[in-house]
């Protein structure tokens, strides 16, 4: 029996160190894969780093022209299945998040733990995307008899679907697992803030134009690409140590290439009504096309320029050219954090990737890291500086109906009939079938 004490169990072994470190169990060190699943492949024959290298290439590349083919494809195919693509990237990026920070071994009875966390996602999903629908189809909501209830009392649900919510976290906690559920409620709340808030916005800016989601998207693609090969080619200085290939001069070299993709984008995508035009179909598509008045800012202007050498008298260029510049910046020099962050975060638990949803690349959220904060961006620049503040059709109909009284409204409807037949837009036969059910009422 003492004889045994030095044998070891080489699949006890494995399983052993497949499993994660706690918050309290996590210190700087080694970073391993994300998953933490580990096989026993003492049998199989050892791939040189060449080999190992070429698979992760050709994966990594098959993987990365499947996910362009889906996203411009989604794109062409219509607003809504650009709105199913975010909302699964919200989904997927909350739970490779919450997946890292693993439940210590005397905590992993506990009940409700997961169902908590997906419970405040669902909550918050509700809140968001209600918000959004209400604010772009309230035209649609508000004279339906169902749903009017919940549009005007959107927030009022929401909240109380939080308390609940709450409360139940509350009632459900247990001692001796105090700093465990504590732990997990505010990670949980840390994920929904960075990742489904920012998400969201995202979302919205689908629904201001094409162009707002999918410049902002590719300018942060593009700045990604050119810091990688800017770095290559004349990189010499560290840029920050959570990122040690990151380079001084391929972060200035991405930001200058990324403003001259940035300009030359921009003067295509203007010239199609599909991008610049916001949704007021979901059904639309690329060749159904979208019609609209266009933004001013889309409009080239002629500028007078300061009478120097060299220099021409005026210049005719669209505002958007300015603002693409703003954009370009803030891509090239404040969303890299996003990333920055993102690997803060790993090196804290220790992972090398956040998942294995995408096959060569890691997860979703590595792809991502960049984006939320962009699109986060993107929003609050465009309704700061360059969205048209009118009222909308939906606007006037919750006016009318929060802020009139029943014969309010309906002397609104006569006033509006009145006022179209002498437009010549409705009959005088039609004007009297208005007016004559109204005043039977």
């Amino acid at each position: 029996m003492m004889g045994r004490r030095n044998v070891r169990f080489p699949h006890r072994s494995n399983g052993d160190q497949a499993q994660r470190s706690s918050f309290s169990e996590v210190s700087d060190g080694e970073i391993t894969k994300s998953d933490g699943n580990q096989q026993d492949t003492s049998d199989a024959p050892a791939l040189s780093d060449y080999e190992k290298k070429k698979q992760t290439f050709i994966t990594r590349t098959i993987w990365t022209f499947v996910m362009i083919a889906g996203f411009f494809s989604a794109m062409f195919s219509g607003h809504i299945y650009l709105v199913a693509i975010v909302t699964a990237v919200q989904i997927i990026s909350f739970k490779e998040v919450i997946a890292i920070a693993n439940v210590p071994s005397k905590d992993r009875n506990l009940r409700f733990t997961k169902s908590l966390n997906w419970y405040f996602l669902a909550t918050t999903m509700y809140f968001l995307y209600g918000e959004s629908v209400i604010y772009y189809f309230k035209h649609i909501l508000l004279v339906d008899r169902i749903l009017l209830p919940f549009a005007t009392h959107h927030r009022f649900l929401s909240f109380m679907l939080y308390v609940f919510g709450f409360v139940f976290f509350v009632a459900t906690l247990q001692k001796g697992h105090y700093r465990f559920q504590f732990t997990q409620f505010a990670w949980t709340h840390m994920a929904l803030y960075l990742i489904v808030v920012q998400a969201h916005f995202i979302m919205n800016n689908i629904f201001e134009g094409m162009i707002w989601f999918f410049l902002p998207a590719s300018l942060v693609i593009t700045n990604d690409i050119f810091a990688y090969v800017c770095g290559i080619t004349f990189g010499r200085t560290q840029l920050i140590k959570l990122s040690p290939k990151k380079t001084v001069e391929g972060f200035i070299g991405a930001w200058i290439c990324t403003i001259i993709f940035g300009y030359f984008m921009t003067n295509i995508l203007m010239q199609y009504k599909y991008f610049i035009c916001p949704v007021t179909d979901l059904g639309s598509n690329v060749v159904s096309g979208l019609e609209c008045t266009p933004n001013p800012v889309f409009i080239p202007n002629t500028y007078t320029l300061p009478d120097w050498p060299f220099l021409p008298k005026t210049i005719t260029v669209a505002p958007m050219q300015f603002h693409i510049l703003v954009f370009a910046t803030f891509a090239s020099l404040i969303a890299p954090f996003g990333g920055f962050f993102a690997s803060g975060l790993k090196r804290t638990f220790k992972i090398k990737d956040f998942g294995e949803s995408i096959p060569g690349h890691g997860g979703i959220t590595d792809r991502m890291d960049c984006q939320f904060i962009m699109g986060f961006f993107a929003y609050m620049y465009y309704h700061s500086f360059i969205a048209l503040h009118k009222a909308s059709v939906g606007d006037v109909i919750e006016t009318a109906i929060n802020g009139l009284t029943v014969e309010e409204q309906l002397e609104v409807v006569r006033g509006l009939g009145k006022y179209l037949y002498n437009q010549g837009v409705v009959t005088e036969t039609a004007l009297e079938c208005i007016t004559g059910e109204l005043f039977r009422r």
